[in-house]
């Protein structure tokens, strides 16, 4: 269980921090901005599940992937071998895209590139996309330099294409998604 009872360490002043092993690293460590960026995209699921409230099954899944974040910020601060500690595992990604596939079913085929817009949960949805793809292409950049977790990858990826079908689903189905028109704005 976790227990903090002190928030302000002043540990960080001098721009190191600590990974999970108690090694110390520069707060501009690419492990450090990997895990950091997926702390951002789990805020921004919090901002989406403001808009996505209406919806409970839609939270419900929304909580748990805010758990899993945290499972994977877990897993990405201590690295190479983690004995006993957390690690993601493959489970995760699977429920997330059984999730996507009952989603995605509901809905009409796209026929063009959806803008990221519409209700304010679908563009909540987009922006947390987003932030999930940059998290991604830093774990993948990490993973090319130090070990990770392939679990960590696969459910990132996996995670930004839930996102966008959830989108999708906060656009009624579909029915109110942005399409882009190639060339409509050259005039």
């Amino acid at each position: 269980m976790v227990k903090l009872d002190v928030i302000t360490t002043r540990g960080g002043d001098g721009g190191e921090t600590s990974l999970g092993d108690g090694a110390r690293v520069r707060k501009d460590a690419l492990r450090v901005e990997a895990y950091g960026t997926v702390d951002e995209a789990n805020a921004a699921i919090g901002v989406l599940r403001l808009h996505a409230r209406e919806d409970a099954e839609a939270d419900a899944r929304l909580a748990r992937i805010q758990n899993d974040l945290f499972d994977i910020g877990a897993d990405l601060c201590v690295p190479g071998e983690a004995g006993a500690r957390l690690r993601v595992a493959d489970t995760q990604s699977a429920r997330l895209e059984a999730e996507l596939a009952a989603m995605n079913g509901q809905m009409p085929a796209l026929k063009s590139f959806v803008l990221p817009g519409g209700t304010p949960g679908a563009a909540a949805a987009h922006v947390a996309r987003t932030v999930t793809r940059r998290a991604e292409r830093l774990v993948v950049a990490l993973a090319a330099e130090e070990e990770v977790n392939p679990a960590v990858i696969r459910y990132l990826n996996r995670l930004s294409d839930h996102l966008f079908v959830l989108a999708r689903r906060l656009n009624g189905n579909g029915a109110g998604d942005v399409l882009w028109v190639p060339g409509a704005t050259r005039g």
